[in-house]
């Protein structure tokens, strides 16, 4: 299955102009996407929660010094 991953910096928001990157990954579920996206960064998953919507996972994400808000849905 493949999911989306959308990544916006919080530590300096302007960084990106406000804009969200988004990746696409393959795989079995939100939990394994988020982990593949971690891992292929070399970063650290800092939390990730599933609220009841059941649509998206939302997370946050640090990479040296900055932190990311990451959001997973099904592509």
């Amino acid at each position: 299955m493949q999911y989306t991953i959308e990544v916006r910096e919080i530590t300096n928001p302007t960084s990106y102009d406000g804009q969200s990157l988004r990746t696409v990954v393959m795989a079995r579920d939100a939990d394994e996407a988020i982990h593949q996206y971690v891992r292929d960064r070399a970063a650290e998953l800092m939390s990730f929660t599933h609220p009841g919507n059941g649509q998206e996972s939302i997370g946050t994400v640090r990479k040296e010094d900055a932190f990311f808000l990451v959001r997973v849905y099904e592509a």
